[in-house]
């Protein structure tokens, strides 16, 4: 079952991507993304790794607490979302354009 399998080869391997995969990590501490909300009522930026690094809320928001409660959830789903797709996007890089997660 396992004939002519070299696992030094595959130790190789899964150092290489181990170290693709941390490079890959340290490069998205450089990426931003940005969420606006409410016609820019609210803009929340987060960096590749899902860290919020800013926030900004228009004036107008502080006396409509429940506005505001909303547009900062709509903001904060937003980024979750692009911040996944874009590790999504760098794991199928990774695996040379296989796409493990289906679609």
């Amino acid at each position: 079952m396992f004939e002519g399998l070299n696992l030094g080869d595959m130790s190789k391997m899964l150092e290489e991507v181990q170290a693709k995969a941390k490079e890959v990590q340290e490069q998205s501490k450089n990426v931003e993304f940005t969420a606006k909300t409410g016609g820019g009522l609210i803009s929340l930026t987060a960096n590749g790794l899902g860290e919020v690094i800013d926030l900004d809320i228009d004036d107008s928001l502080m006396e409509d607490k429940e506005s505001l409660q909303i547009l900062l959830i709509s903001a904060m789903n937003d980024i979750s979302k692009l911040v996944e797709d874009n590790k999504k996007s760098q794991a199928m890089g990774m695996m040379g354009g296989m796409n493990p997660f289906g679609g």
